[in-house]
């Protein structure tokens, strides 16, 4: 009987990942970090509240701040699954009152810039994505 390493299973199980399929687990991860708070969460850490600039760490509060519309119960939420998934990391410093703070990991960094440039094409395209639903539902009335 053959023997196989476990770097070459885990090759074996990479090759097989497939998102289309609701059983995998990539479709898992790609469910999860689609929310707009994840996409938000990120791009906020990974270029400061004015959304430029260096990654930097970002308190609870200042978070909260930035990400207008976030409940106090998405926002710990999201934080705590993006913390699970190695995508920020929290730093408790002992001081009165205790300091939390929140940064992107080399993982999250990487996934940074695509959520940074879903954001911006958000921005960018939103009139013109107006103009098309008024003129389709013009259309379709």
């Amino acid at each position: 009987m053959a023997t196989t390493t476990a770097a070459v299973t885990r090759a074996q199980a990479k090759a097989q990942y497939n998102a289309f399929l609701a059983v995998c687990p990539s479709h898992k991860m790609l469910e999860r970090i689609s929310g707009k708070w994840v996409t938000l969460i990120l791009s906020a850490l990974g270029s400061g509240p004015d959304c430029v600039g260096d990654p930097r760490p970002m308190r609870y509060s200042e978070l909260s701040r930035v990400l207008a519309g976030v409940s106090q119960k998405m926002l710990t939420q999201t934080l705590r699954s993006l913390e699970r998934d190695g995508l920020i990391s929290r730093t408790v410093t002992p001081t009165v009152p205790v300091t939390v703070t929140y940064e992107l990991t080399d993982l999250g960094l990487s996934l940074h810039e695509m959520m940074r440039g879903l954001k911006n094409w958000a921005e960018t395209n939103m009139d013109e994505v107006s103009a098309r639903r008024a003129t389709y539902d013009d259309a379709t009335a």
